[in-house]
């Protein structure tokens, strides 16, 4: 018997629901509970899909889990709650090499990818989807460099960890790109009004207050 539920990683909790689909199987729900939230606990803040296997002739169980969606990881690891809705003029993050290869070493197990490095292709082409720069280059251009070879070495190495100085060198180039980002959504927000207050004009010139006559 198998039985999936999606939880929020390390935060499986008792209810009606789980009662419904655990009850007819006989086991332990708080074994089951606590089974859950310990496979789960490094993915704290996802969502997780989660299958129980039970023996019911034992009443035993076994815990699969699978690892969140490639995006909600990509979010996870750069501290960021959505992507970018204009991946080509809006950049909703930027990435380190590192922090690419972390994500696609979690997301291995579950992929049809062979290997660590078409996992990192995979990976790379979700933060195209998302907007995310990587190494402070659009990330299209990086998923270019990763089938050249530029990353070899440090997806072979298995590199996860962006060092300090690195993180701040990424962080202090997004800040910038995100502050002619906002400059510019707010000119095009400043011309939409404009434009639509010289709409309305024109379509009530009546409201339009008459000049007043010098003397």
């Amino acid at each position: 018997m198998i039985i999936k539920i999606l939880t929020e990683g390390g935060k499986m909790q008792p209810g009606p629901a789980l009662s419904q689909k655990l009850g007819p199987a006989g086991v332990n729900m708080g074994q089951v509970i606590s089974k859950v939230n310990e496979s789960t606990k490094d993915f704290q803040g996802l969502k997780v899909p989660v299958e129980i296997h039970v023996n019911t002739s034992t009443r035993t169980f076994d815990v699969k889990v699978f690892s969140p969606p490639v995006s909600a990881l990509i979010k996870k690891e750069l501290g960021i709650e959505t992507g970018s809705g204009k991946q080509i003029s809006l950049k909703a993050g930027n990435a380190s090499i590192e922090q690419i290869i972390s994500v696609a070493k979690t997301k291995l197990p579950n992929m049809l990818a062979n290997n660590l490095k078409s996992a990192v292709l995979s990976v790379a082409g979700t933060a195209v989807s998302l907007g995310i720069l990587i190494e402070n280059k659009p990330a299209r251009e990086v998923v270019r460099e990763i089938m050249e070879g530029k990353y070899d070495k440090e997806i072979k190495m298995e590199k996860t960890n962006t060092d300090a100085e690195k993180k701040k060198q990424l962080s202090d180039y997004f800040a910038e790109v995100k502050k002619a980002q906002d400059k510019m959504i707010a000119q095009q927000k400043a011309a939409e009004e404009a434009a639509a207050a010289a709409a309305a004009t024109a379509a009530n010139p009546a409201a339009t207050p008459a000049p007043v006559a010098k003397k």
